[in-house]
């Protein structure tokens, strides 16, 4: 079948307006990203399932939507996609089904995405690499020996690797950000109810998780903004103008505030120091007031509620998952990491639970108040260069060390999950093997514009999208 020989030099939106003009039809964007998918992927290990003969049928009738034809991928994690079997990452599971898409489901279809299935992703998302017992290991196309982050490692893999221009990606933790910093990605976390959420997660005040997409151009994610973005009860207003317009507007003199300091005191590597460095000094270079100044916060009193919450929600995911398959899952189909949180979960007390939600409360107002006079703030992602394969394997590594290892390699993303604020990550820099390092920076509630203007600046000053994985090259 007739392939576009340039699909991995285009972005989501040069692909869709490739096909809107009729100079490339959608069947020959999809038979590109075949190909691809099966060059690469036996490397990389993106997938968990694929379904090209859903996504060729697909392609052949497109749509009308603003990125109609595009390739595109889900992660298996939560969002119901009607007919596509459903792991969570988990051996517990068994390929479930749904019969139904979940809200965002729809919006991303309606956008005219198609999908080519669904990627890889840790146990529950609970880790910050991608190295199921189920599924094994994402590798990352930077360099296969390395993560690919987590838990959308395998999104952040297939974009990279220039299978799909844009991916689906949740952030529970970190779960965007961290693996487009491992992967050389744009990472947005929107704010709180700025995206409504799968139908299987609760949509509360107090939730961790959002989720939106990873991809390589600044614009691809504005774009997919002005697409999938709806109103939430607990959600930020819209803005005056469109996410991709806006974002091609120079942000102004922006007061920003920097800080490598992790909650645990620790320094962040050298090559990630100086990386941060160069960050802030190309901020100030680019007419920004940059500040050096640290948070100032209980971090161990956060971490403590952060992780009642996390593991009691965990826990009523279990429950029920094991109310709906009859049965209480078995000592093998989880891993060690798994079971501790989930037995951690199950203790809690309704007292405990509803102390934490008021910690971390106290906390949200707390970075109100930091951000009272600072429109971004500026930390790394990773504190590390990246792990190889195998230093966080989750069934591999005993779960307090694991721990350890997690919060020296991912000390930066949480807080901002818990406070509902917006964060970006940002391919500004490598290390000396030649892997992506990323940075954070995080908006004001509701203040996505203001990271996007920003980061499309950046992305004009740093030139990432010229930086190509040796498999992201056209295959």
């Amino acid at each position: 079948m007739s392939r576009f020989d340039e699909y991995g030099e285009y972005d989501a939106v040069g692909l869709a307006e490739l096909i809107r003009s009729g100079d490339v039809t959608a069947s020959e964007v999809m038979e590109s990203a075949i190909a691809r998918t099966e060059a690469v992927d036996p490397v990389c290990n993106c997938f968990v399932t694929t379904d090209f003969d859903n996504a060729r049928r697909a392609a052949r009738t497109p749509g009308t939507g603003p990125f109609a034809g595009v390739p595109f991928a889900v992660k298996d994690l939560w969002l119901e996609w009607a007919g596509a079997p459903h792991s969570a990452g988990t051996r517990f599971t068994r390929d479930m089904r749904h019969e139904t898409d979940a809200p965002l489901a729809t919006a991303f279809r309606r956008a005219g995405l198609i999908s080519l299935g669904k990627t890889n992703t840790p146990e529950f998302g609970i880790t910050g690499t991608t190295e199921p017992a189920r599924n094994g290991p994402t590798r990352n196309p930077w360099n296969p020996d390395y993560i690919a982050g987590g838990s959308s490692g395998g999104s952040a893999a297939a974009v990279a690797a220039g299978i799909v221009p844009v991916a689906h990606a949740s952030d529970g933790a970190g779960s965007i950000r961290i693996p487009a910093a491992c992967c050389g990605l744009v990472g947005l976390m929107p704010s709180r109810g700025r995206v409504e959420r799968p139908n299987k997660a609760l949509d509360v005040p107090f939730s961790f998780s959002r989720n939106f997409i990873v991809s390589r151009s600044v614009r691809d994610s504005a774009a997919m903004l002005d697409a999938v973005a709806d109103t939430s009860l607990y959600g930020p207003p819209a803005p005056a103008r469109d996410w991709r317009s806006g974002a091609e507007l120079p942000p102004g003199p922006l007061r920003i505030v920097a800080s490598a300091t992790t909650p645990s005191g620790r320094p962040v590597d050298p090559e990630i120091q100086t990386a941060f460095e160069r960050s802030v000094t190309l901020l100030g270079d680019l007419g920004h007031f940059v500040e050096i100044r640290d948070i100032e916060a209980d971090w161990r009193r956060f971490y403590r509620a952060f992780g009642t919450v996390g593991s009691s929600q965990l826990a009523a995911d279990v429950a029920e998952l094991s109310t709906l398959f009859a049965r209480e899952p078995e000592d093998h189909e989880f891993e060690p990491l798994t079971w501790r949180n989930v037995r951690a979960g199950r203790t809690r007390t309704g007292i405990e639970v509803i102390e934490a939600l008021r910690e971390l409360q106290a906390f949200t107002r707390q970075l109100e108040a930091f951000f009272t006079d600072v429109d971004v703030l500026l930390t790394p992602v990773l504190g590390t260069p990246l792990p190889e394969i195998g230093w966080l394997d989750p069934t591999a590594v005993e779960p307090r060390e694991h721990d350890k290892r997690s919060g020296a390699t991912f000390p930066f993303t949480p807080p901002f999950n818990a406070s509902g604020q917006p964060a970006i990550s940002l391919p500004l820099a490598e290390d000396s093997r030649g892997l992506p390092i990323g940075m954070q920076f995080v908006g004001r509630f509701g203040a996505e514009l203001t990271l996007l203007q920003l980061a499309t600046e950046l992305e004009a000053a740093s030139g990432w999208l010229s930086r190509r994985p040796a498999l992201g090259a056209d295959t």
